[in-house]
């Protein structure tokens, strides 16, 4: 019977056909015109670059690679990490036969299909099936449902890869019978290493050119931490070069290969440090305008998306604070959406969080604040607590006195009470001081009467 068209399958030393990620390949697959990502792919956990929590000696990945444990995994991490990686690893140290689902394709008659086929093959005594799906939060409930009779009965050791929140994409039943890992974005110098192997290793490019320093980091930024990316851009620069006859790839061939100029912007340097202090401080000064000229250089020089978004989150408190109580919830949701979609598309959700984040009311009174809160404890400020406001629940606590004088806020009129809730020694500060901007007018307001209310005043 023909196997589905999105279904794939190799023996235990086969790659499947998918564009791999990483730095290393699978034995027995490999050829000249196989993508460099794909030849480049690691045969072993200690090929793999990257995700050392995962690699450690004695982690749950290590034992049920090197101790042939039959437990699913569930994989969720951004786009070139390892993730397929992992998979085929899995499969060719277990000795087991690799089949591949695509969810962008595959439908309930292709999961059923590839479960039958695993469960014949273990029913004549073959070898046991690694049974991968990229993309697992694309299928439907009745798609991830299909999945659990190959799971529960170990016909499949099931490997599903997402690049989303699995405890909202996938279903609970599938959840509690994997083994969830979570994967990191790899960083700069592990982008470097990947390409540094490409270049030299047999399997890639064989030493047949050389990188320079500035085309080096170029294709790192690029890359944006996804290692399946820094190698396809590689073998487009180096393919550019040998057309040109360059035994060297340049600054200008790895642009023109990747049709995408050079951003002057060094992550690591004086450039790095500037670029987001004037982002930083155009959002605040309410220029939306020159806030995305900032927020364009950092994203298309490959600047980490989530560095943006938890700068953004923070000056949502920092310097709008209660002006709009609704820029930290745009804030949290561009960074949640970074997460979630990742990059290109994220950059509009970050573009949007920048522009209503730089035209609301400004207000810097969160920030001063718990600044001057801080520095009175620092200061030695601390006090008892109130013996009203003191746990009154366990035995004993009220011959102590604990919670005798404490007056409901419910039962008193608006709510509040007047009583004593901070301790003696800072019983008049003030330190939230509201402005007059925006919707902390209101908010200025409202506190000037409960803090009468409750000081009596």
């Amino acid at each position: 019977m023909d196997e589905p068209e999105a279904l794939f399958e190799t023996s235990p030393g086969n790659d499947p056909p998918r564009g791999g990620l990483s730095s290393g390949s699978l034995t027995g697959v490999s050829h000249a015109s196989a993508p460099l990502a794909v030849r480049m792919r690691p045969r072993t956990l200690d090929e793999l670059v990257g995700q050392a929590q995962l690699r450690a000696e004695g982690s749950p990945l290590r034992r049920l690679v090197e101790g042939d444990q039959p437990m699913s995994l569930l994989l969720w991490g951004p786009p070139g990490t390892g993730k397929t990686t992992i998979a085929s690893i899995l499969s060719q140290q277990t000795d087991r036969r690799f089949v591949e689902i695509s969810a962008v394709a595959a439908g309930v008659k292709e999961v059923r299909a590839a479960i039958d086929a695993a469960r014949r093959e273990l029913a004549r005594g073959g070898s046991e099936t690694v049974l991968f799906v990229d993309e697992v939060h694309r299928f439907s409930k009745a798609q991830q449902d299909a999945l659990l009779p190959g799971v529960e009965n170990r016909w499949v050791t099931l490997v599903a890869a997402t690049t989303e929140n699995p405890f909202f994409s996938v279903i609970s039943p599938l959840l509690s019978r994997s083994l969830l890992l979570r994967l990191e974005s790899l960083t700069d110098d592990d982008v470097r290493r990947v390409i540094e192997s490409a270049l030299t290793d047999e399997r890639g490019l064989a030493g047949e050119v050389r990188l320079a320093d500035d085309a080096r980091d170029h294709l790192v930024r690029l890359a944006g931490g996804d290692a399946r990316r820094s190698l396809t851009y590689l073998e487009a620069a180096a393919g550019a070069a040998r057309d040109k006859g360059l035994d060297e790839i340049d600054l200008a061939t790895a642009e023109t290969a990747v049709d995408q100029a050079a951003v002057r912007y060094d992550r690591q340097g004086d450039q790095h440090y500037d670029v987001t202090s004037a982002f930083i401080k155009s959002v605040r000064g309410s220029d939306a305008d020159a806030a995305l000229h900032y927020l364009a250089r950092m994203m298309e020089a490959g600047e980490d998306p989530r560095f943006i978004a938890r700068r953004l989150v923070i000056l949502a408190s920092e310097d709008i604070g209660l002006a709009d109580p609704t820029a930290l919830t745009t804030a949290v949701a561009a960074a949640q959406a970074v997460q979630l979609i990742g990059m290109p598309e994220a950059g509009l959700n970050l573009a949007q969080a920048t522009i209503a984040l730089a035209v609301a009311p400004k207000s810097n009174a969160v920030t001063t604040a718990i600044g001057a809160a801080s520095a009175d404890v620092r200061a030695g400020k601390i006090g008892s607590v109130p013996p009203h406001l003191r746990d009154a629940h366990y035995s004993g606590a009220k011959k102590l006195g604990h919670g005798k004088t404490y007056t409901y806020s419910h039962d008193e009129p608006y709510g509040i009470a007047e009583q004593q809730y901070a301790p003696d020694v800072v019983a008049d500060a003030e330190y939230y001081r509201p402005t007059s901007l925006g919707a902390e007018a209101a908010v200025k307001e409202r506190w000037e009467r409960i803090r009468r209310i409750i000081r009596g005043g």
